[in-house]
């Protein structure tokens, strides 16, 4: 078995060497991702400037390939360049910080999974909710995002569908266990502060933050704080086919 491992937060993150560590477990392992950070960049592609990559270490005992585009950019450069055949699964983080809800439309780590699932290849993203008192640690959601992977290359997934993982803050919770669940569609919050800067311009920065709490116990959001490490199937079709079949006969408008 092959994997393709990529990421949002850059080549250097200690979340996507984490990962990597633990999908040496179960299968060889490639890593293609963005030589620094960047995150919240969706699905995004380069098409304005060239793209360079270059060879760096992760740590003593594995090298990476860093590519100067966005995280969609490496699934690609990987698939089209890099590797001789598709790999039997890409894993896209693991991010720092939950990509739940309505995160999905936003978040680079998505974008990559959803890249390798356009392009035939059985696809998940692994986020981190939170992280444990004194530091960053990984090492849970590495596991959790493995036990993901191993269920994916045994069971496959449908055309066009990839998964999107969030593990919860353990110093919040305890794991209770791995449950599929759907999207919660509460829209995140954000909002503009107006500062000036050190020539007395004025300039925003927006901020955002987690939607308010979600009572849907049919969704990601709700179960992740609940202490379950939430699944979601997302399909890259984004018709809405329901409002179409029930306008079948009108879909033109004069």
């Amino acid at each position: 078995m092959h994997i393709l491992l990529t990421n949002d937060d850059g080549v250097h993150a200690p979340g996507l060497l984490a990962m990597k560590k633990e999908l040496d477990r179960i299968a060889k392992v490639t890593v293609v991702a963005p030589d620094s950070e960047r995150s919240s960049i969706s699905q995004a592609i380069t098409l304005n400037r060239p793209i360079y990559k270059k060879i760096v270490p992760l740590d003593s005992n594995a090298l990476a390939h860093a590519v100067s585009g966005t995280p969609a950019d490496c699934v690609k450069f990987a698939l089209f360049d890099i590797l001789k055949k598709k790999p039997d699964l890409i894993v896209s983080g693991i991010n720092n910080g939950s990509n739940d809800g309505c995160s999905v439309f936003y978040s680079g780590t998505v974008g990559a999974a959803r890249e390798g699932a356009l392009l035939g290849v059985p696809s998940l993203a692994v986020s981190l909710d939170g992280a444990p008192a004194g530091g960053i640690n990984f090492s849970v959601a590495a596991r959790m995002g493995r036990k993901v992977a191993a269920w994916v290359l045994k069971n496959g997934l449908p055309g066009g569908t990839f998964l999107n993982v969030n593990v919860p803050d353990i110093t919040a919770t305890k794991i209770k266990g791995i449950r599929f669940t759907a999207q919660c569609r509460v829209p995140i919050h954000g909002e503009f502060r107006k500062r000036k800067d050190p020539a007395g311009r004025v300039y925003y920065w927006l901020t955002g933050r987690p939607p308010a709490t979600n009572k849907d116990k049919n969704t990601d959001s709700f179960l992740l704080k609940k202490g379950f490490v939430t699944v979601v199937p997302v399909h890259c079709d984004a018709t809405d086919h329901v409002f179409l079949d029930n306008n079948i006969t009108k879909r033109e408008i004069s």
